[in-house]
């Protein structure tokens, strides 16, 4: 009993089991009912659709239950899922696999909104993508279940592999947009996918598109590829208006053909509408050169000399078919692929041209292009895919272009055209810069409180001096340019130039360029030299005189001795008799003091080979 007491004791109680089960399904439960219902109104808006066209029809071939079993195909058929039409004339059943692309916004639209509307109410993100993507799979199994008892029968195949990965991607869509899009670390499951790469290719993705400071490069190409894309799909939508145009007695004797009453009419011009998208893409891959397949051994091409397969379904889209090649409509497919090479380029160009100080090499330039080529043939293969399949058997296994060939003509066409223009592009862009940058580096680095000198050479005391020499010697400090009088207040270290440099042009110096403000002169000495009209330093003579010579060296003495003089001198010129009597500078000199200032013009010099001392200054009585 004792075990079991410890074992009851130990096991959580009802309430908070219930308070934790209370504080966990809401969340789960909103994402749940959240993809129903997003389901729900997709499958809603089929049925409305189709439920009109029953009721206005005049010549109803079923019931309300044929309709709705209708409306349930349908709505499958926008999610990619293959319908097979059991009645027919020969009895074989024919596959339908021909999805209206613009069908399939409408469903992805609806569960992307779900799941972003749902993470509002959970805290994880999974939560709301798992709830959201279980709910719209079960209405959407139930739809198929409904589905299968009717004409127009969904093939298991498709609806186990469709529906599911078209649910988890627009969740996931929208549960990203919902967090505003992050980048968060690689999941395990691709970590445990770039570890089974062979090393070669796992360090050229690592440093090249996983890279942090890579990210922007990948972005760039990831729009240029889009763009390209866009404009592919956009060039194929006017290349469908213009052949409408072209053949607009085909079309609309195809159309009259049909039906005669408008409900029908009305039914055509919906198709129609749904296909538009799907034409435009057969249309580029058209334009781009493999053309696409009307059924078995059929292929519509700029280049193909055969002419339209005749027994072709009466349809106002196939009725525009363009025929043997040839004729002006063959050489306006030509703004296909220049419209596709061109926007990536474009794309590309401006992305390496945002930051002029950090601009792409030419040679990144190229490689960027012909990466967003590939990623945008590899995304126009599979519009290719989706955009096409079969609408019977026999002749009609095979509607639209082979994926394969169209990715890789949008592919090669990018990269042949887009490099090219995209360098071009680049050099053109930065044509300003190139100019300018010789004269930026031959402008010489100043201090921040070094004004530039005037054209004529003549500089303050704080101003460079670009063509000071002294004795045939140059001296420079850091990058400033060589002689200048604001170097020596620096405390940075003199050097001299290399030999074999002309005297007009700087000399380069490896290192950073001076950025320090000259010292701080103190104001004791500043009014010392200003008082004795003196410098504080000055270049070398240049008239052969030596600076430790003993000329120069009483020179120095007298002036430092001259500016240290007090104003007023001591009553008492010798109180302790420290000075000694013969030395000239002694204030106890015998002579007059007039006859000291008469005598200061004309020194003698007591030793041979020593000059005298200028004798000082003295101040008036």
């Amino acid at each position: 009993m004792a075990g079991v007491t410890h074992l009851t004791d130990r096991r959580p109680s009802l309430p908070p089991l219930l308070t934790r089960m209370r504080g966990r399904s809401p969340g789960l439960g909103a994402a749940f009912l959240g993809g129903a219902v997003a389901a729900g109104l997709g499958l809603a808006s089929f049925a409305v659709l189709v439920m009109v066209l029953w009721v206005s029809s005049p010549y109803p071939d079923s019931g309300p239950d044929g309709a709705l079993h209708m409306a349930a195909s349908l709505w499958l058929l926008a999610h990619g899922v293959e319908l097979v039409r059991t009645e027919t004339l020969s009895g074989v059943p024919a596959p339908v696999g021909l999805t209206p692309l613009l069908l399939v916004a409408l469903p992805v639209w609806l569960l992307y909104r779900a799941a972003r509307d749902a993470v509002d109410g959970v805290i994880m993100p999974r939560t709301a993508w798992a709830g959201a993507v279980a709910g719209y799979l079960a209405v959407g199994t139930a739809a198929a279940l409904y589905a299968s008892g009717g004409e127009l029968r969904p093939s298991w195949v498709f609806t186990a592999l469709c529906l599911p990965v078209l649910a988890a991607g627009a969740a996931g869509a929208g549960v990203w947009a919902a967090y505003g899009c992050p980048h968060g670390p690689m999941p395990p499951w691709g970590r445990r996918g770039l570890a089974a790469l062979p090393a070669g290719v796992r360090r050229f993705v690592t440093d090249s598109v996983l890279a942090p400071e890579a990210r922007g490069r990948v972005l760039a190409v990831v729009r240029a590829a889009g763009a390209g894309v866009a404009a592919l799909v956009g060039a194929g939508s006017l290349l469908v208006a213009a052949s409408l145009v072209w053949h607009g007695g085909a079309a609309r004797g195809s159309f009259v053909q049909l039906t005669e009453v408008w409900s029908g009419r009305f039914a055509v011009l919906l198709l129609c509408l749904a296909l538009v998208p799907n034409a435009a893409v057969w249309a580029a891959a058209y334009g781009l050169g493999p053309g696409f397949v009307l059924g078995a051994g059929q292929v519509a091409a700029p280049l193909s000399a055969a002419a339209p397969p005749p027994l072709l379904p009466a349809f106002p889209l196939l009725a525009a078919v363009p025929g043997a090649g040839g004729t002006p409509l063959s050489w306006l497919v030509g703004v296909v692929p220049v419209a596709g090479g061109a926007t990536v380029a474009w794309c590309v160009a401006r992305a390496a041209t945002k930051e002029r100080a950090a601009a792409w090499s030419w040679r990144r330039t190229a490689g960027s292009v012909v990466l967003a080529a590939g990623l945008c043939g590899l995304a126009f293969a599979l519009l290719a895919a989706l955009a096409g399949g079969p609408l019977g058997s026999a002749a009609l296994a095979r509607f639209g272009p082979v994926w394969w060939e169209a990715g890789g003509a949008a592919g090669g066409w990018a990269a042949v055209l887009g490099a090219p223009v995209a360098v071009g592009l680049r050099g053109w862009w930065l044509r300003g810069s190139r100019d300018t940058e010789p004269a930026e580096r031959e402008t010489p680095v100043r201090g921040p409180e070094a004004p530039e000198s005037e054209t004529d050479g003549s500089a303050g005391p704080n101003e460079p001096s670009a063509g000071s020499v002294s004795g045939g010697r140059r001296f420079r400090v850091g990058t400033a340019s060589a002689g200048s009088v604001a170097a020596w207040f620096s405390w940075a270290k003199l050097s001299r130039p290399d030999r074999g440099v002309p005297p007009s042009a700087p000399t380069p110096v490896p290192g950073p360029a001076l950025a320090s403000t000259p010292a701080p002169v103190p104001a004791a000495v500043a009014a010392a030299v200003a008082e004795a009209d003196l410098e504080l330093y000055d270049f070398l003579p240049s008239d052969g005189v030596g600076w430790h010579d003993d000329e120069s060296r009483q020179a120095r003495w007298a002036a430092l001795k001259e500016a240290s003089t007090p104003a007023e001198p001591s009553k008492d010129p010798d109180p302790k008799g420290s000075l000694d009597p013969r030395d000239p500078r002694d204030p106890r000199d015998p002579r007059d003091p007039r006859e000291l200032q008469q005598s200061q013009g004309q020194p003698k010099s007591s030793e041979p080979g020593h000059p005298q001392e200028p004798p000082e200054r003295q101040p008036e009585p």
